[in-house]
């Protein structure tokens, strides 16, 4: 299993294709929820090529179910702090480990900044959801990294929680988005890890700085 701590995933030029940001809310295809919600709405912020992928996966998923977005990206600033607070708690459970294992461990819960989809306004963390916005059982809350239950394919997960989870996948892989193997809600296309994982020689989506 490749983790975005890896080296190779680092590797992978980037040839900025330079998108904008599109801003989910007005979206009218796709349902947004707020509970990550910032006061200047960068959290519902994406590239448009992902979000076209993203309306693409809501028309492959059954009538009664709606995408329910909750992260797309996050400043790096942001994503610094959350990195660097993950390696200390990988720190503090190992204490001898060296620096590039307890990267290679935060980089289960969260990803180095330099290589961060979410960065690169190139990932979206969702569930699902009914048209009346009722969000499913997918086994965890979304961004739940306390439990291994949060790994895409954990076999402990009860079998609606996976059934759920198949759906989201069928419809997201059916429109190109890649998941990141310990977050079941975190998918992502453009970015140096989607190119990794798909055999692209560049990712068209870098990190968007300030």
């Amino acid at each position: 299993m490749v983790w975005l701590s890896d080296p190779a995933v680092a590797a992978i030029p980037v040839r900025e294709r330079g998108e904008p940001l599109v801003d989910l809310r007005t979206v009218a295809a796709l349902r947004l929820d707020s509970r990550l919600a910032d006061e200047e709405g960068l959290y519902a912020q994406l590239r448009i090529g992902v979000v076209d992928r993203l309306v693409t996966a809501q028309t492959l998923l059954p009538p009664e179910l709606k995408l329910l977005i909750v992260e797309g990206y996050r400043p790096q600033a942001l994503q610094i702090a959350s990195f660097e607070s993950a390696v200390a708690e990988s720190r503090a459970r190992s204490p001898r480990a060296g620096e590039s294992v307890l990267r290679q461990m935060a980089s289960m819960r969260s990803s180095p900044p330099e290589v961060a989809p979410h960065v690169a306004g190139a990932a979206v963390d969702l569930s699902l959801c009914t048209v009346d916005e009722i969000e499913l059982d997918l086994g965890t809350a979304v961004n739940d990294t306390t439990t291994e239950r949060s790994h895409t394919g954990d076999p402990t997960v009860d079998a609606t929680a996976r059934r759920h989870r198949a759906v989201l996948a069928r419809a997201l892989r059916g429109a190109g988005l890649v998941n990141y193997p310990s977050a079941w809600w975190h998918w992502s296309y453009g970015d140096r890890y989607w190119a990794y994982l798909t055999g692209s020689p560049q990712a068209p989506y870098g990190p968007i700085l300030p």
